[in-house]
């Protein structure tokens, strides 16, 4: 597979983004690819899910044109690098709508990502506005993790229909890399109505992998590690494994 940018976007919150965001790239980074995440989320959680605190060097100012090579930071784990969020990232979105080019901003900063890194992971906050905007016009794909719910459908419409528009104006490499089905209760009939929902609407599109609901895994931020990490032997840690290999395996 060759280097790829990935947006994880959802504009629903508490669907697992950042979840997504860090387990992968933690696979993929042990599997030996060399990958980064980018904190574009103004709560910082990407940059604290890997033990990192947010501060003054961020992504920020990567939309104010500073190099990648002086923001993106080693974490404790082999191969993979962030570029953590910063606090007052959330002023940034207001500045950017402002700005005539401000859609384009990571664009420029993220250029020479994928020949440094073999995926790059933007977490995106949950919304729609302009820095998720920036994140889709930079990207060559776009993750979507997908709660297992009713009203979830109807956001992924939405989500759909902004990406076809970024596409047309914006940014025409970009396309849907597929969507991951999160927090699947395998034992009730709502997750398995809902999975055969969303496998019905977008067929192929819908990764065969799905994320459990899982204890560990709402465990695994607070001590500053991906699931993968806190606990390798974990139903969440083996499903997030799966979904890494099977996005390697689409290409």
């Amino acid at each position: 597979m060759r280097a790829c940018t990935f947006a994880i976007a959802n504009q629903k919150g508490g669907v697992g983004k950042t979840t997504t965001a860090i387990n992968l790239a933690a696979c993929l980074a042990e599997a030996g690819e060399r990958s980064l995440v980018v904190d574009l989320d103004p709560q910082a959680n990407a940059t604290s899910g890997l033990g990192e605190r947010a501060n003054g060097s961020s992504s920020i100012d990567l939309l104010d044109g500073a190099p990648l090579r002086e923001l993106a930071k080693p974490t404790r784990f082999a191969n993979l690098d962030l570029v953590p969020a910063k606090p007052d990232l959330a002023g940034t979105a207001a500045e950017l709508s402002r700005r005539g080019d401000g859609e384009r901003y990571l664009t420029e900063a993220l250029a020479t990502a994928n020949a440094e890194y073999a995926f790059v992971f933007v977490d995106c906050p949950p919304s729609l506005g302009p820095l998720t905007v920036n994140a889709l016009a930079a990207a060559d794909r776009v993750l979507v993790p997908l709660q297992a719910e009713y009203y979830a459908l109807e956001g992924l419409a939405q989500l759909v229909r902004s990406v076809e528009l970024i596409r047309t104006r914006l940014n025409p490499r970009l396309a849907l890399a597929g969507v991951i089905l999160t927090m699947v209760d395998r034992r009730t009939r709502l997750a398995a109505d809902v999975d055969a929902e969303v496998r019905r609407h977008f067929g192929n599109l819908v990764f065969q992998a799905s994320i459990p609901r899982s204890v560990r895994i709402a465990e695994a931020p607070s001590h500053g590690l991906p699931v993968t990490a806190y606990d390798r032997r974990s139903a969440g840690a083996d499903a997030y494994w799966k979904v890494a290999m099977e996005l390697v395996e689409r290409g």
